[in-house]
């Protein structure tokens, strides 16, 4: 029963660290000024990574003449865009 509770215990601080996660990278991207579209349908024509910015960010370039703009965080010398 202890290995039970200690389990249920783990899996309610990481559902925690989950939720402070989602909470930050929420109002990261609320308070940068990117146009964040839905990808179109179709193939993509080419792909810019900007970092070291004040909107750092991964843009890609539709072959239909759109553009998406994904956020980007570094993350424990990780870089994480989405």
């Amino acid at each position: 029963m202890n290995e039970a509770k200690s389990s249920k215990e783990v899996i309610e601080r990481l559902q925690i660290r989950v939720k402070k996660l989602e909470n930050l990278l929420d109002q990261k991207s609320k308070s940068r000024n990117l146009n964040y579209t839905r990808a179109p349908g179709g193939p993509i024509r080419s792909v810019t990574f900007r970092m070291g910015t004040k909107d750092d960010r991964l843009r890609i370039y539709w072959a239909d003449g759109s553009k998406s703009d994904l956020p980007c965080l570094k993350e424990q010398s990780i870089w994480v865009c989405g």
